[in-house]
């Protein structure tokens, strides 16, 4: 309600009543819009007292007539009244748009009759507009009066008939412009000439006495003139009205000149003589008129008038309409969108109804339009701002209208300039128009920008935009600095838009927003182009007159420069009296001053309209200028020339503003008002800047030109101060700044509190009734001294005078009214105070009836206050209800339900009554809104509910705080809370379990700016409690903490350490060793000051500092240490550091006597030594060793401080390491490499450093542990490097093998199977091959699956490698060992050939052959010889001898030449076959040589024989070289040779010509050739061969003779 504004905000434009209840704007603007919209003559509409309004049709303007009856109103219509307000037929003059409406009633010869009452002022009832049968009804009356002027006889209707209608109106509607014209030319010049303008007030209608019913409701006029404006104030009984005071009772309204007072409501006590007094400087009047109010005795009479404010309700339904959820002052940036919104709830709820929502900024109705949206969802209603500019900065109001009234709200909008594109560069222009269109050019106005970027605009440019198309073009080359331009060489027909740019020596600014479009035509043609309209009545008057020839116009009338720049001048006149029917046209003429050569400046096209811009004119020059009129009958006598006009900017830039003041407002806002500009022309507006006090940074306060001289500057910081300083604007620039103002505070001012609400009965007896209610909502600033309650009787609905129930004001939310009467109905308000003074009364309470209580449970509690509100929880306070009922209070029960849920959603919070008055309330959902309730139990049950609380936000504020607990240096415990949100008046309120701490002798409290202290006296198990504190005039800022008994005794605990204070240590004193052997006992201190000391003591003895003892003392990180260079053995003893920093002490000791001392002295010797041992070549590492992957041990270790001609040496078991032992000194690093590590590199390892500065020894001893260390280290490797193990099978069994990357034969293995360890025997075996380890199973059976392991012992712990040989793993590899085996008995049991046959026997004929191989086989082979493949027999000749199934012999006696050929030998069992060839040869040679005999090994190869080189013995393939392990290792297999039958491998060995077998021969009986004896064999596994060296020594052949 406008009522419960603070005083502080009354005369605020912003908030103004007239302004908050802008029902007067609106309906200015429809009535505006209605004028504009309609051409002829509007109907008007005379009210008469005593008889309803009516509506009259005739050709003359609207008016309100106020006459004494229908007839008077009648005859004012005949004499044809017109009001100087009406703007049906504007002119295109700057006189019309720049003269001030006012509202007088003149006749034709302009004599003031009385005043116009505007359409929007009175009741709707009676200014409903025109139904269609008054409409009939009235136009049937004007054509009967019309017709009784004017057709009076024949002849006059005849003359009629013959006459124009059309002119006759015309000519009517001229005589009407005219009085007009020269009413608003007066009032022009008045302002224009302030001397004369200004006058004492005078009151042309004054106000009138009226006698009305009770309840009915009255209103008083009056119309005031004077200059300046007067000060309108009413008074009741010589005292002053106010309506704040008195909220919905007086509503005072004054515009254009009309003023009013409504009471609303009126009672007896209104019944007086009221007067309005107006005053201005130049003196002051009254005038007097008196209300009589009536009460009816009886029936009410119908008959009597009952005006009624505001709109009729219709159906006999009456709409609430409350705005909710609204927006603030808001804030944005050039360039984005914003949205307004607010909740509308109209009650009752109606489907499908539709009420009135419109959107206002600056009182002006607000379109829809690409940059406004407007939306309305049913219960919202939403205004988005599509792209901000400055044009959309102001005060937007929400109307919303139903059928029983309206409701609106309001609030700023501030658009800030958007960040330039270059640094420094100006602000935007904003608000281009385009004016004075033709069909060449149009004039563009804007207005400066309020940002200058910190340097001075050099002037604008002006870009126009055919409409269409994107394609903008720069109209003038250089920036002009006027704010105004004429735009020429526009295409006539065609429309265009237009933009402005500003520009300093920075850069360009953004450009404006585009101009409405605008048609480059002729004004006359623009006008034409709009067509003609129809007015209310229905009827379509065409203005337009018929041609009449033969009239040449004549002059122009009151030519005269309006406006004169120094680039260009306009003209404007008006048409003359004679210029016949036909439509004319004008030429222009100027004249240099001082000659009489006159130029016709439009020669080729004469214009149309009244008014025409001259361009081209010497800056400098006076000219004169003149018109004339054409039509198609001549060129009429032109007009009286002007005066002479020098062209120049005739407009200056206005003077700065005056006397600037700055008040306070609210805590982010500071009214600001100014005395206007002196002698100011066409002001546009003011721009407002401020500055923070100290800073020189000016920032805009609005960016959009307010027009008045009162401004409200929002988005300041609460407690700043800061300084104002203002600017006037016009088209010529912007003023210098003003005088800056006193500096102001932001903070809010101090206004008398709103009404309090919730009145609520607590207690009722016979006489007396107890009041309850809650605090206002707003305190003005100041905390609330009391209330006042009145109360009135309430007899049969009717309302009796309100009696005071308390002189004194009480300070309690809640008073017993006495002296009532029992049986009684009475209604209450209150009123609440502060320092302001007293507010407003509350509304009216429900109506209660004073009889006693006698219900046995208790009232309902009250009081109930919301505190601590953070996002989860909160607590509720509530005072004990008054009435106890029968049996007192005993506990009591919280409700709680979500704000907006039904009354079902009500729920408990305890279960157990608490017997305390407050409670806090956990678990809340952040952002949900709440409701508290409150009820009462005693032994007879639970009471009624309390009134419930105002809603309530679970959100933690930002900046809130809790309560902190502190002990300070002297112990003394305090409880300390901060608030960030104070204002000057704001105070901190301590309370122990939520009441206020009286007790001063426990608790002190102290506050120092935002911060309060509660300090305890004398701690005790007394003070443990709830301790809370709220802060008054903020937004609930309070926090509390529970002191519990527990917590209480750990505060006393620090208490008492900070009384007898201990210096807290880091560490304790402790001693270190540094270099050269020097001792270091230091301690560090937690914290010490600068004050502090330290009391260095030896067995009770003070050190102090000298040559043995240095001292050191860093009070920035509490280290304390004392150095001694040595220790000795008067040493021995307690060292004691003693600190001490005011009252605070603390000591350490440390104790070093017996071994501790010695082992410290010994350390500290030795510290000394290594630092000389330093000084030359050193070891930083010692000699050590580390062992490579390839299983190589490496001896190293790290030097020091050498150079070039250092030299080191190694040595071992004391003998020199020769160089050849790939020794290597890098880096500062030296390496000896040992590969193949084997018990022979065991021993004591030396090496030397050594140069002229001294010499340096590392030992490293690998014997006996220290080589068992290292080998272990070894096998460390190997075992890492060690396969998978894996399962194969052989003739023999199974075998389990891994492979490692290196085998040393120190290295220990242990074969496990199930876990335990395998005892080898015959059957299972285990062994090394190369690198492969494996373990042997002869003839395997199940007894042998499980898991197996093989352990590699480093003396660490070992490394295992396990296989699982069971199942199928087991079954495959039996399998596999089967087919092996059978493969072996069947390769060594088959039948074979082993050796004793040569390739080629050479002999000579004549001489005996005796040859002998080896067979074996299992069964014994059966053998057969043969010739050229064919089968031999034995006989004389040819002897074939098989002896012990392993001797074949073959022998030939007496060789011939029949017996060359080629001789085989074929072996066969059952398991196999094979065959032996060799090539006999005979020959005849020499004389015998002797037989020659052979030997040879177990493969055949020849070893040694008589007359011949033994031939070299074959190598092995395996011998001498070291062959990579294969994962799948291959068993023995027989030896090769030549396949025979599938069951036989045989390979021929060319180089030996001899068949190399694998297993031994026996030695046959060695045959001779001659019968000679055969030789001995010379080995064992040898056997003979007989035969001869051939001549060229081959050993492919063999020769006996």
């Amino acid at each position: 309600m406008p009522g419960s504004l603070p005083f502080y905000q009354k005369h605020q434009r912003h908030y103004d009543r007239d302004y908050r209840s802008s029902e007067t704007q609106a309906l200015v603007s429809k009535y505006r819009a209605s004028s504009r919209s309609s051409s002829g003559y509007p109907a008007h509409t005379c009210t008469s007292g005593g008889y309803p309004a009516h509506t009259c049709n005739s050709g003359y303007a609207p008016h309100i007539c106020t006459g004494h009856g229908l007839t008077s109103a009648r005859t004012s219509t005949s004499r044809g009244l017109t009001a100087s307000s009406y703007s049906g037929l504007e002119q295109s003059s700057q006189l019309t748009k720049r003269a001030k409406a006012t509202h007088l009633a003149v006749d034709r010869e302009h004599h003031i009759i009385g005043y116009v009452v505007p359409i929007f002022r009175g009741s709707l009832e009676f200014a409903g507009g025109y139904s269609g049968v008054e409409d009939s009804r009235l136009k049937a009356t004007s054509a009967s009066m019309w017709g009784q002027d004017h057709f009076t006889s024949g002849l006059e209707m005849e003359r009629s008939e013959v006459s124009s209608r059309k002119v006759t109106m015309r000519e009517s509607a001229e005589r009407i412009s005219l009085s007009k014209t020269i009413y608003e030319n007066e009032e022009h010049n008045k302002r224009m000439n302030k001397d004369s303008l200004m006058h004492a007030p005078e009151f042309v209608i004054k106000p009138r006495s009226h006698t009305v019913w009770e309840n009915q409701s009255v209103r008083l006029h009056c119309t005031l003139s004077g200059w300046p404006n007067p000060h309108v104030v009413w008074y009741k009984n010589n005292v002053t009205i106010d309506p704040i005071a008195h909220p919905g009772k007086y509503k005072i309204e004054g515009s254009y000149s009309v003023h009013s007072l409504e009471i609303d409501r009126c009672d007896f006590d209104d019944t007086a003589q009221y007067h309005v007094s107006a005053m201005n400087a130049k003196g002051e009047q009254s005038a007097y008129a008196s209300v009589v109010v009536k009460r009816f005795k009886g029936e009410m009479d119908t008959s009597a008038p009952s005006p009624r404010l505001g709109l009729v309700s219709e159906y006999g339904i009456t709409f609430k309409t409350h705005i909710v959820d609204t927006f603030g002052v808001s804030f944005g940036r050039e360039g984005e969108t914003m949205s307004l919104g607010c909740t509308v709830i109209i009650q009752p709820n109606l489907e499908r109804y539709q009420p009135g929502v419109e959107w206002y900024r600056d009182d002006v109705l607000l379109a829809p339009s690409k940059w406004h949206q407007m939306h309305w969802s049913g219960d919202r209603a939403t205004l988005t701002l599509t792209h901000l500019n400055k044009e959309d900065e102001g005060l937007y109001t929400l109307r919303v209208t139903t059928k029983s009234g309206y409701e609106t709200y309001s609030a700023y909008v501030f658009v800030r300039d958007a960040d330039a594109e270059v640094e420094g560069a100006p602000g935007a222009p904003l608000d281009v128009r385009c004016l004075d269109a033709n069909k060449d050019y149009v004039i563009v106005s804007w207005k400066q920008p309020a940002v200058d970027g910190g340097n001075s605009i050099l002037g604008y440019f002006v870009d126009r935009c055919e409409v269409g198309t994107n394609h903008w073009i720069q109209c003038n080359d250089t920036p002009v600095k006027f704010a105004r331009l004429p735009v020429t060489g526009l295409v006539e027909g065609r429309s265009y838009a237009f933009r402005v740019r500003a520009v300093n020596k920075s850069g360009m600014s953004h450009p404006s927003r585009t101009s409405e479009p605008v048609a480059a035509v002729d004004a006359a043609d623009r006008a034409r182009m709009r067509g003609t309209s129809a007015p209310v009545t229905g009827q379509i008057i065409v203005t337009e007159e018929e041609p009449a020839e033969g009239v040449v116009p004549g002059k122009p009338l009151e030519l005269e420069v309006t406006e004169a720049t120094k680039n260009y001048v306009v003209l404007s006149w008006k048409p003359p009296g004679e210029r016949g029917h036909e439509g004319i046209m004008y030429y222009v003429e100027k004249c240099v001053s001082g000659t009489d050569s006159w130029q016709r400046v439009n020669t080729e096209i004469p214009v149309k309209s009244p008014r025409f811009a001259l361009f081209d004119l010497a800056e400098g020059k006076s000219y004169s200028f003149r018109v004339r009129c054409c039509n198609s009958a001549g060129v009429g006598e032109p007009s009286p020339p002007t005066e002479a006009t020098t062209v120049g900017d005739k407009l200056d830039v206005p003077a700065a503003p005056e006397r600037v003041v700055a008040t306070r407002n609210t805590d982010t806002s500071v009214v600001v008002s100014w005395e206007k500009s002196r002698h100011a022309k066409d002001l546009v507006g003011y721009y407002i800047e401020t500055s923070v006090v100290g800073s020189d940074t000016w920032e805009p306060c609005n960016n959009k030109p307010v027009p008045g001289s009162r401004f409200v500057c929002h988005g300041l910081v609460t407690g700043e101060t800061y300084v104002f300083k203002v600017r006037a604007v016009n088209a010529a620039g912007i003023s210098v700044s003003s005088q800056e103002s006193e500096p102001v505070l932001v903070k809010a001012a101090i206004a008398s509190p709103a009404p309090p609400f919730g009145i609520s009965v607590l207690e009722c007896v016979r006489d007396s009734m107890v009041l309850g209610w809650k605090q206002p909502a707003f305190v003005g600033g100041s905390d609330i001294t009391g209330y006042f309650v009145d109360y009135r009787e309430v007899i049969d609905g009717l309302e009796g005078q309100w009696h005071e129930a308390n002189i004194q004001s009480v300070s309690d939310r809640a008073y017993r009214v006495c002296d009532l009467k029992e049986n009684k109905k009475y209604q209450f308000q209150v009123r609440a105070a502060n320092m302001a003074g007293v507010g407003i009364p509350s509304l009216p309470s429900n109506t209660f009836i004073c009889e006693e209580w006698t219900i046995a449970v208790p009232g309902p509690p009250h009081d109930l206050q919301v505190t601590e509100v953070r996002s989860s929880s909160l607590v509720l306070l509530w005072k004990p209800p008054v009435y106890q009922g029968r049996d007192a209070v005993n506990g009591f029960y919280v409700d709680i339900k979500e704000a907006g849920a039904s009354e079902e959603a009500w729920r408990g919070i305890n279960k157990k009554a608490t017997n305390s008055k407050f409670i806090k309330i956990e678990n809340l959902q952040e952002g949900e809104k709440y409701v508290f309730r409150v009820r009462a139990q005693n032994n007879a049950g639970v009471g009624n509910a309390s009134e419930v609380t105002e809603p309530t936000l679970a959100e933690t504020k930002a900046g809130t705080k809790e309560i902190m607990v502190d002990v300070d240096d002297d112990g003394v415990i305090s409880l300390n809370f901060e608030c960030s949100a104070m204002s000057a008046e704001s105070k901190f309120v301590w309370s122990k379990n939520y009441e206020e701490i009286s007790d001063t002798e426990r608790i002190a409290v102290e506050t120092k700016g935002s911060k309060a202290k509660a300090s305890f006296l004398a701690p005790g198990e007394e003070d443990v409690g709830i301790y809370s504190c709220s802060v008054t005039h903020t937004d609930g800022a309070s926090a509390s903490y529970d002191l519990t008994a527990e917590e209480l005794k750990k505060l006393l605990e620090t208490s008492h350490d900070h009384k007898f204070p201990i210096i807290p240590l880091k560490s304790e004193l402790a001693v270190e060793l540094q270099e050269k052997g020097r001792v270091r006992f230091w301690l560090q201190a937690e914290k010490i000051s600068a004050n502090g000391k330290v009391d260095y003591v030896f067995n009770d003895n003070s050190l102090s500092a000298g040559e043995k003892y240095k001292m050191n003392f860093d009070k920035n990180t509490g280290v304390i240490e004392m150095i001694m260079e040595s220790l000795t053995p008067q040493d021995e003893g307690t060292f004691t550091f003693q600190l001490q920093d005011g009252k605070a002490t603390n000591q350490s000791s440390l104790v070093l006597i017996g071994d501790v001392f010695k082992a410290l002295q010994k350390e500290s010797e030795f510290q000394m030594k290594e630092w000389v041992r330093k000084q030359g070549p050193h070891f930083v590492e010692y000699l050590g060793f580390e062992v490579t992957p390839e299983c190589c041990v490496i001896l190293k270790c790290k030097v020091g401080n050498i150079k070039k001609d250092t030299v080191a040496l190694w040595q071992k078991d004391g003998q020199e390491i020769k160089s050849d032992q790939q020794l290597s000194f890098t880096e500062g690093v030296l390496k000896l490499e040992i590969a193949q590590i084997s018990k022979k590199d065991a021993g004591v390892y030396n090496i030397v450093l050594k140069d002229d500065r001294g010499k340096d020894t590392s030992t490293l001893n690998l014997t006996d542990q220290g080589f068992r260390d290292m080998m272990n280290e070894v096998f460390s490797v190997i075992a890492n490097s060690s396969t998978a193990l894996k399962i194969t099978s052989t003739e023999e069994g199974i075998r389990l093998y891994t492979f490692v990357s290196y085998y040393n034969d120190l290295l220990q293995v242990t074969w496990h199977c199930k876990d335990s360890a395998i005892s080898f025997s015959d059957r299972i075996k285990s062994g090394v091959v190369g690198e492969q380890l494996w373990l042997q199973i002869k003839e395997p059976t199940e007894k042998d699956t499980g898991k197996y392991a093989i352990e590699f012992n480093d003396g660490k712990g070992g490394l295992r490698r396990t296989v699982e040989l069971s199942g199928q793993a087991f079954d495959d590899a039996v399998a596999e060992f089967k087919r092996l085996k059978a493969a072996a008995i069947a390769e060594r049991n088959r039948a074979r050939v082993k050796g004793g046959l040569p390739d080629v026997v050479t002999i000579q004929e004549g001489k005996d052959l005796n040859l002998t191989c080896n067979i074996s086989g299992d069964p014994v082979p059966e053998v057969t010889w043969l010739k050229n493949e064919r089968e031999i027999v034995s006989d004389d000749h040819l002897l074939l001898k098989f002896e012990s199934g392993k001797f074949a012999s073959f022998i030939i006696t007496k060789v011939n030449s029949d017996d060359s050929g080629k001789y085989s030998i074929l072996v066969k069992n059952k398991f196999g076959t094979e065959s032996g060839e060799f090539t006999l040869q005979v020959t005849q040679g020499p004389v015998d040589l002797g037989v020659t005999s052979y030997l040879t090994d177990k493969d055949g190869n020849v070893m040694v024989g008589p007359n011949t080189t033994p031939p070299k013995k074959r190598t092995p393939a395996t011998a001498g070289t070291k062959q990579k392990p294969s994962d799948s290792p291959v068993p023995k297999t027989p030896p090769p040779g030549k396949q025979v039958d599938g069951r036989e491998n045989v390979e021929q060995v060319k180089e030996t010509g001899k068949t190399v077998t694998e297993d031994t021969a026996e030695t046959p009986p060695a045959p001779t050739a001659t019968g000679t004896t055969p030789a001995t064999p010379q080995h064992p596994d040898a056997e003979l061969c007989a035969g001869a060296a051939s001549p060229s020594g081959s050993p492919e052949e063999t020769t006996a003779q």
